[in-house]
């Protein structure tokens, strides 16, 4: 029986990750709570020895000559029966063997080791994607839920919901199909890890480029700012350290592999990729493509005024003021366009 009960032990380490020592902890626990359930106000001590697979409980009786509390004590004649060095003031323990526990009691030892494993889970689950938090994970669509759209999905050692305001506009995701999400934030709570996962962050768009661009990833090409409106469009400023590198072109990839790998992600949203410039006016006419920019005027309190060529202004604006919207989040100004 002992032998069997390390053996299992050993399995659910190497199935699910938990500690043996964690979970040998629980297990004492669960069985101290379970004896104390059909014997009230009783002491006990539980031995568990992994080396000699060994697993024993024992009530704790202290060796009195007159008994007066048969939970708590023991004449000198019974306990010496037990073990002859026990001596009056010694503390006799007397085996209990668990196969005499009580239904209720078996039932409360078995509720102690399933919620400590469920803990366990909990722990390793937070531990793994606190270490993932702000990058892009592969996950399986495991149910759609139609009432609300959300999504549950399968991330390997457990499940995560995608919300339908953390989904792209638009997009159709099926059962079963794999798709990349970006982990915005792990919290511990009391019902169990919460793991925001989103694609609609900027983030996730950041992360997209590293995967496909091996410049960015090396550091060649730096990602200096990115403005986005999920499922519709994303404007993304890059730069080099290297002068012989063409940053726009590197992320754009030959004949456009590698920008229409992340297009195939994102279901086809417009991005924009334009070249960073330290120069505030500079960086503001790039931000402001496709539409053609005369001038612009920059003030300290980041704020700027920006002439475009006639007929462009509706262009620079952009449809319901998109352009111009992404063009300030992308430089940091607030942008007052005229023509």
């Amino acid at each position: 029986m002992n032998t069997e009960f390390f053996a299992a032990l050993d399995a659910l380490q190497a199935e699910t990750g938990i500690d043996k020592a964690y979970m040998l902890e629980k297990i004492e626990t669960a069985l101290i709570t379970a004896f104390k359930r059909d014997n009230a106000n009783s002491n006990v001590k539980v031995y568990l020895d992994e080396r000699k697979k060994e697993l024993r409980i024992y009530q704790l009786k202290d060796v009195v000559e007159e008994v007066e509390n048969p939970l708590l004590q023991i004449n000198l004649e019974d306990a010496k029966k037990i073990n002859h060095r026990y001596e009056l003031g010694s503390v006799a323990e007397i085996e209990f063997k668990p196969k005499n526990f009580g239904r209720i009691s078996a039932t409360t030892a078995k509720g102690v080791i399933i919620q400590g494993i469920r803990e366990a889970e909990r722990g390793i689950l937070i531990k793994e994607f606190e270490s993932k938090k702000e990058e892009l994970i592969s996950a399986t669509i495991y149910k759609i839920d139609p009432p609300t759209g959300n999504v549950i999905l399968d991330i390997g050692k457990g499940e995560a919901v995608l919300t339908k305001n953390e989904q792209l506009p638009g997009e159709t995701l099926k059962e079963g199909s794999k798709i990349k999400v970006y982990v915005v934030e792990v919290k511990n709570q009391t019902k169990g890890p919460l793991i925001t996962l989103s694609r609609r962050a900027p983030g996730f768009i950041k992360r997209m480029f590293e995967i496909e661009v091996p410049e960015i990833s090396d550091g060649t090409v730096l990602i200096n700012s990115i403005a986005r409106e999920a499922g519709s469009r994303t404007k993304i400023a890059v730069s080099t350290t290297n002068p012989d590198v063409d940053p726009v072109g590197a992320c754009i990839g030959a004949k456009g592999m590698r920008i229409n790998s992340i297009l195939a992600e994102i279901n086809n949203e417009k991005i924009d990729i334009i070249k960073y410039s330290e120069d505030p006016v500079e960086f503001i006419k790039s931000a402001l493509s496709p539409a053609n920019v005369i001038e612009v005027t920059v003030n300290d309190d980041k704020t700027c005024q920006v002439m475009v060529e006639n007929g462009q202004l509706s262009l620079a604006i952009g449809k319901e003021g998109q352009n111009a919207r992404l063009a300030a989040r992308l430089t940091g100004y607030k942008i007052d366009i005229k023509a």
